[in-house]
């Protein structure tokens, strides 16, 4: 198996019944997050069409996952109060809401769905359809609603900003554990280490 460098060193170069035994290299970098299958048919119709929203589409397939934030039923339901006739299409992953219980007949386009998700929506009547479907449907965007999952609603959001412990911060410290002893009134208190 070459390891990419010639030179001495007692390295000498397999055969290839040995490299199929041993395994095959990977490329550096890793696995690409990139979409696979939207990407063609989107790139096709931002080319042919003047539709923002078929740009706006393709802008998001390419965002990392971060910003491609998941939706809940009960969020996806209250967006689509009212606009029943149109399809509702997010960039991300509709996951379900075990607090609903009446659930409209709706037109979903998402990149996936949580397995109980797809199964309420079906259940009430709806429809959970793919990007390559609604690029048939509606090629120019018509009659949908565009939705986004709250991009600031992970918990590593909630350690950011001013530092924890200075003045109207609401940051959230990082505590290796949240013990009796761990950032809680230490030395003010008998039963928290120690008291002044």
């Amino acid at each position: 198996m070459s390891w990419g460098y010639e030179g001495g060193g007692g390295g000498g170069t397999t055969s290839p019944e040995e490299e199929a035994t041993m395994g095959v290299d990977l490329i550096a970098g890793g696995k690409s997050k990139r979409p696979k299958g939207q990407l063609l048919i989107y790139r096709f119709l931002v080319r042919r069409t003047q539709s923002k929203f078929n740009a706006v589409i393709l802008k998001r397939l390419f965002m990392s996952k971060v910003n491609k934030a998941p939706l809940s039923l009960s969020r996806l339901v209250e967006f689509m109060t009212g606009k029943e006739d149109k399809i509702a299409v997010l960039v991300g992953t509709i996951t379900d809401d075990l607090r609903v219980h009446e659930i409209p007949a709706i037109k979903v386009t998402a990149l996936r769905f949580s397995e109980r998700a797809r199964a309420s929506i079906e259940k009430a009547g709806g429809e959970c359809l793919t990007f390559d479907q609604l690029a048939l449907r509606a090629p120019l965007g018509q009659n949908t609603v565009l939705l986004r999952g709250p991009k600031n609603s992970r918990e590593a959001v909630k350690h950011f900003g001013p530092a924890p412990g200075v003045p109207h911060s609401h940051s959230k410290p990082y505590v290796r554990s949240k013990g009796r002893k761990f950032e809680k009134a230490r030395g003010k208190r008998k039963s928290r280490g120690f008291k002044v």
